[in-house]
Formats: structure tokens, C-alpha cells, sequence
């Protein structure tokens, strides 16, 4: 008997795993906050007898060697791994036991990173599940372009090798369970579907119903920007993570919610976009806490900046800390919860912006204003309002000054980034509109939307 649990990370968009049978257990590809893997295998009742990396990740710190330092399991990281720490290092074809009959053996999978690897769980011998990381995921394959521009094509055509040798070597039933693919950016795609298995991506995969050349040409081609911080997961994750504080951050007043927006300092505040709208501390930015916090705060703050977080709850805030630590944001300058109303000096009043939709837009018309487009460059191809301009919503920061004269609409696909870049525009004085609408309705609203 075995029994395989799935760890989400919604914000991160990855998966890790808890892996075992009546006793022990490995734990795969786990996030910075381990006392989630260490809660499930209580629930299990197993002891954590190994930790594995399928390759030194790129869009999230690791908490594998705190975990492994916790509860004394083997720390596996791939041997082409190069790292500052104390691991057991795995080659291809090793075997680890992970209880009585269940046995993990490493499967090299270069592609994602040279060193990537996957791991099959087996049982008694036969293949139950493939651990694939950043190799083959649902639909699609893990990014090749992480790690050094001139070796990009030459992983791609070992990521191409790698899914290959998975489908050569597995049942077409065995379970693929990949880290990535669900909203994060290591993923070349995200995924369609929750599960898949070995038979159902060679039927759909481009990896399978491509040849090589056409693989690669399209999986280059398709790649889009890397969030910023991706800079700074691999060295962290290399050198070692020291373990997280998630303990509340030190309580700030409006004085001094004031004086820290003065320093240059990035206040964020974590309600909903129809909340901010309606009312916020003037300079602060809305990263609404239910959306991408991590992926996109951390892909715009500058590395480093001081964040105090402002939240309408202890909750909240907690669930923020959490998500932040895991991509190496570990503990906000200050914080606090409440309304705008007390985060405010006396004698001052929350600010505000109007909201909108598109039907909203096409009522006004689109003379005398400026329509901006915060979307992927990606998506803009696929359709865009005519006469719109276009600074993908990671880019917007750096280039505020690039935005033309006047009361500035901002669009993304559905809201939220939209709601970002409303309140960078907002902090930066100048006049704005958030759309929050579905892309999809610019069109039946009557608006010039042109494709291709």
C-alpha cells in the first residue's frame, strides 16, 4: 500500500508532494513553509525519511534543506546540482527505499536544467507514479531558458530527449506529477487539466506529436518574459535557505505608514481591488492578496525595497507573509490591518479611483484618453483596442514615464493586473480608470478590437 498527497501552491502555481507507505515517506519539490508537509504527514502518521529536489529551482525557494534538517530525513538533490550544503547526491538509476516494497529511483531529465531529474515512485517493482518537476508536465514541457541564454536551444532539444525517455521507459498509466505547470513561469505553458498520465501526453503533448526541429522552433518561440526575481531563487536555493520567521511583523501606525511611503518605501496593500478603488492611502500599490501576491509583487518590487503590507485582517496578513516567504520576501518592514481610514495621519482622508468596464469605455469613447494595455505581449497579439498602447503590467514601474498625457484607462485580461498598474498610476499623481472587465467583452461592448 502507498499513498500519494498533493501539497498546493495556488499563488506559485506548483505542486509538491508527499509520497509513502505504512511508515515513512519522501517529501517532493516542498515550498519554504514546511510545516504544511510536515501537517500532512501527521496526518498520515509517517516520519519524513527523505527529501528530494527534482533540479535547483528558479521560481521559488526551496524547503527541502530545512526539512530534511528537521526531521533528519536524507536531503536527495540531483549530483549536477551545484550547492553550498551537505546533500546526498543522485546520478541516474539511484535507488532510495521509501518504505517496506516502495523504492524512488532518479531518472535523469535534462531539459529544464541540465541537472533536472524526475523520480518513479515504485511499488513492489512496478512504476506507480513519475515525479516529473520541471521535465513533462500536463500538456506541455518546463521552460529551457532559466538557466544560461547560449545552452536555451540545446535544452530544449534534451527536454525534448527527456519526455521521450519517460514515455520509453513508463506504462502509459502511470500518473505524471509535475511541480510546475499550473500557473507558474517555469512552465512553457500552463496546464490544461488537473491530471494526466504517461499515455495521455504522448496522445497530446507537442513534446510527442511534434518532431524535434518543430518542438524546439515552437517551444522558443512561445517563451514570454521571466518574472525579475527568478534572478535570485537559484542562488538562494544553491547556497542554502535559512529557515522562515512567520511570526506577525512589527505594527505600523499612519505616522509611520507615512514616513516609510516618504522613504521610497513600498507600501502594498492586500484588499480587493473594488476596495482600493474605493478608498487607500495615497502612494500605496494594490496587490490584491487572492491574486498572484507573490508572482507579481515580487517580479516588481525592486529586490530589497522595504514592504510594509496593509491588510484588512490578521488572517489576511498571515496568508500574505506566507506566500511572500516563499520567494524570498522574508519579513515585511511593518504592517498593518484595519481600514484606510486609521492608516491615514489625522487631518488626511483616503484617496480613491473610478472603476469601469468596457462597456463603460465604449460608452465614453476612446478620444481624449489613453487606453493602455498591461497584458502579455502574447495575449495583445491575439487581440487588441485599436489605438491602445501597450506596457506589459511588469514593465509599467520603470516605465511610467512612457505613458502619454491624460486620463489613462487601464485594461488587462480580467482585472487584476489592471488593478495594479491602476494604483502605480494613482501613487504617480496621474488620473485613471480601472477596467475591471474580462478582455472578452471588449468586443460585444462595441469596441475597435483588432487581431493579428
Amino acid at each position: 500500500m502507498f499513498f500519494i498527497d498533493t501539497i498546493q501552491l495556488e499563488g506559485l502555481g506548483n505542486r509538491a508532494y508527499l509520497a509513502g507507505g505504512r511508515h515513512t515517506a519522501v517529501a517532493m519539490d516542498p515550498p519554504r513553509d514546511i510545516d504544511r508537509v510536515l501537517a500532512a504527514a501527521a496526518r498520515r502518521g509517517v516520519r519524513i525519511a527523505h527529501v528530494a529536489e527534482t533540479h535547483l529551482h528558479n521560481d521559488y525557494v526551496t524547503g527541502g534543506l530545512e526539512l530534511a534538517r528537521v526531521t533528519g530525513a536524507a536531503y536527495l538533490v540531483p549530483a549536477g546540482a551545484r550547492v553550498a550544503f551537505t546533500r546526498l547526491p543522485v546520478a541516474d538509476g539511484d535507488v532510495s527505499t521509501v518504505d517496506a516494497g516502495l523504492a524512488l529511483r532518479a531518472v535523469a531529465t535534462p531539459g529544464h536544467t541540465p541537472h533536472h531529474t524526475s523520480y518513479v515512485l515504485e511499488d513492489n517493482g512496478l512504476p506507480v507514479a513519475a515525479f516529473t518537476g520541471g521535465s513533462l508536465l500536463i500538456g506541455t514541457v518546463g521552460r529551457p531558458d532559466l538557466v544560461e541564454p547560449r545552452l536555451t536551444e540545446h535544452l530544449a532539444r534534451s527536454q525534448y530527449a527527456s519526455a521521450h525517455r519517460l514515455a520509453a521507459e513508463l506504462p502509459d498509466e502511470t500518473p505524471v506529477l509535475p511541480t510546475h505547470g499550473f500557473g507558474s513561469f517555469c512552465s512553457a505553458a500552463q496546464a490544461e487539466g488537473d491530471t494526466t498520465t504517461i499515455g495521455r501526453e504522448r496522445a497530446g503533448n507537442i513534446a510527442f506529436t511534434a518532431d524535434a526541429d518543430t518542438f524546439v522552433a515552437r517551444l522558443l518561440d512561445g517563451l514570454e518574459d521571466v518574472p525579475a526575481y527568478y534572478a535570485h531563487m537559484g542562488p538562494a536555493n544553491a547556497a542554502g535557505p535559512a529557515p522562515v520567521d512567520l511570526t506577525p511583523p512589527s505594527v505600523a501606525d499612519a505616522e509611520e505608514i507615512a514616513a516609510r511611503l516618504a522613504a521610497g518605501e513600498w507600501v502594498v496593500d492586500l484588499r480587493s481591488r473594488i476596495a482600493f478603488a474605493e478608498g487607500h492611502v495615497a502612494g500605496s500599490f494594490n496587490f490584491e492578496a487572492d491574486g498572484r501576491l507573490a508572482t507579481y509583487l515580487a517580479w516588481m518590487i525592486p529586490w530589497g525595497r522595504p514592504v510594509t503590507l496593509l491588510a484588512e485582517s490578521a488572517e489576511q496578513l498571515a496568508a500574505a507573509q506566507r506566500e511572500l516567504v516563499r520567494v524570498g520576501i522574508d519579513r515585511p518592514a511593518a504592517a498593518a490591518t484595519g481600514t484606510p481610514e486609521r492608516w491615514v495621519p489625522d487631518g488626511s482622508r483616503p484617496v480613491s479611483f473610478p472603476r469601469s468596464t468596457f462597456a463603460g469605455l465604449a460608452g465614453r469613447g476612446t478620444d481624449d484618453v489613453v487606453v493602455l494595455d498591461v497584458r502579455r505581449s502574447s495575449e495583445r497579439a491575439a487581440g487588441r483596442i485599436g489605438g491602445s498602447v501597450h506596457i506589459p503590467v511588469h514593465e509599467l514601474h520603470r516605465r511610467l514615464g512612457e505613458v502619454p498625457a491624460g486620463t489613462v484607462w487601464v485594461h488587462c485580461a480580467g482585472g487584476m493586473r489592471a488593478a495594479i498598474a491602476a494604483s502605480l498610476l494613482d501613487a504617480a499623481g496621474r488620473d485613471v480608470v480601472a477596467v475591471d472587465d474580462r478582455f472578452d467583452a471588449a468586443a460585444a461592448a462595441g469596441l475597435d478590437v483588432i487581431t493579428g
